[in-house]
């Protein structure tokens, strides 16, 4: 990389999850040269879906052009894609953008804005049957890359994506020392992280607590992607 700052926005919208966000900062902040910008609206502190708040740093109309957008998910997505002022943000910040990434619902927010129309991406596995919707192309996989359009999985695969991107920047070795520094080194109690380990009932019992949740989230993404055809 060279001596300029590396600009890397986050497109935070109230009831994000904040894992989605935390995960991919927590590695990016240390990419060498990187300059954070958290942008939403207002600058008025955002909601997650925990006990946590997020103080914006710069406002959409504010925020310089970013080398690279990432944008997290959560059950706020329905909402976000209906923002016009969100959803213009992003369209224009991706289309110049060295990169364009998301975190799990996230991708959503992307084909809102046109930016995953025939290219390979992945979302949340609750949600993955809904991402062809959007124009793109789904592949079931914890990190996706097309080009210059990354996409993590649920959640915690933001960690994935985030030492990925820090790879093709920095390096291998560069990315190697990030994920030492924040010791990521998963060795979770139980092997039910997929729906393809996961025990059956565990898997129907999580399912069923989406069935709810997922008529509105299609009606809220068809609506956005009506806007913008």
């Amino acid at each position: 990389m060279n001596s300029s700052p590396f600009h890397i926005g986050f497109v935070l919208f109230d009831h994000l999850t904040q894992l989605d966000f935390t995960g991919p900062l927590q590695v990016l902040a240390r990419l060498p040269g990187a300059q954070i910008h958290l942008a939403a609206k207002t600058l008025r502190p955002v909601t997650t879906d925990s006990v946590l708040t997020v103080p914006p740093t710069v406002s959409f109309d504010d925020c310089p052009p970013l080398d690279m957008i990432c944008v997290p998910g959560g059950f706020g997505v329905d909402a976000a894609m209906g923002d016009e002022a969100l959803i213009s943000f992003v369209a224009r910040q991706g289309a110049q953008a060295r990169y364009v990434t998301s975190v799990c619902t996230g991708a959503f927010i992307l084909g809102a804005a046109g930016l995953l129309q025939g290219r390979k991406a992945t979302t949340h596995w609750a949600y993955h049957d809904t991402l062809g919707d959007t124009g793109a192309i789904p592949v079931q996989a914890r990190v996706v890359r097309d080009g210059n359009l990354f996409t993590g999985g649920g959640v915690t695969a933001g960690i994935d994506f985030a030492l990925t991107v820090m790879a093709e920047l920095a390096g291998d070795d560069t990315a190697r020392s990030v994920q030492l520094l924040i010791e990521y080194d998963p060795a979770p109690p139980f092997d039910s992280g997929s729906p393809q380990t996961a025990p059956a009932e565990v898997l129907a019992r999580t399912v069923a607590r989406y069935e709810t949740r997922l008529p509105a989230f299609k009606a809220a993404l068809k609506d956005a992607m009506t806007t913008r055809r």
